[in-house]
């Protein structure tokens, strides 16, 4: 049985194939930046057009649950689908990349990775100071109230250290409307 690894190589490949920029970003990103949790899924941006909706889903149906006009639907809302694959049964949501400055950076700042050293192939993921901004507006949305989200992001500041980028992270949390939750994060984390 396939791995989530395999997994995720086969829909970024299908995604590289025709050419869509994607980014893996979420619990599976914070894992790489920080501390390791086991994750029921894997979260992509992906910057899919209208054009590639059919050619992606062919490329995907044959090892995924994957509903065209589920597709259809998150490009034209900027919203997320789900393929789900038939043998590992493990689950991997494709969220449309929207069509804004916070969307446009994630994409543009990715960073290509092996997510092991013996891995053949490299994945783009989000950078550290990303992942905890898109952690941010994910906890603010979420009520404030997920301690998942916010170990999440202590555990990327603490392994992150010094080599976070806390002028950006200050920035664009002012953009964002979550200054006053980064602000709390970093008080608790203690010296970046």
């Amino acid at each position: 049985m396939e791995g989530p690894l395999e997994v995720l190589s086969q829909v970024t490949r299908a995604l590289e194939e025709y050419g869509v920029t994607y980014v893996v970003v979420g619990s599976f990103a914070s894992s790489m930046r920080g501390l390791y949790r086991t994750t029921a899924d894997i979260d992509i941006v992906a910057d899919i057009r209208p054009e590639h909706v059919r050619p992606l889903v062919t490329a995907l149906q044959e090892k995924f649950y994957v509903d065209e006009q589920a597709v259809r639907r998150a490009v034209t809302r900027h919203g997320s689908f789900n393929a789900i694959h038939f043998d590992a049964v493990f689950k991997v949501d494709v969220f449309v990349a929207r069509d804004d400055e916070f969307g446009r950076q994630q994409l543009a700042r990715r960073r290509a990775e092996k997510i092991t050293p013996e891995a053949a192939q490299e994945f783009y993921v989000a950078t550290a100071e990303d992942t905890i901004l898109a952690k941010l507006l994910w906890y603010r949305s979420g009520g404030e109230v997920s301690r998942v989200q916010w170990a999440d992001m202590l555990g990327v500041i603490g392994t992150q250290g010094v080599a976070l980028d806390v002028e950006y992270l200050r920035e664009w949390a002012d953009r964002l409307g979550v200054q006053d939750l980064l602000e709390k994060l970093l008080a608790e984390a203690g010296p970046v």
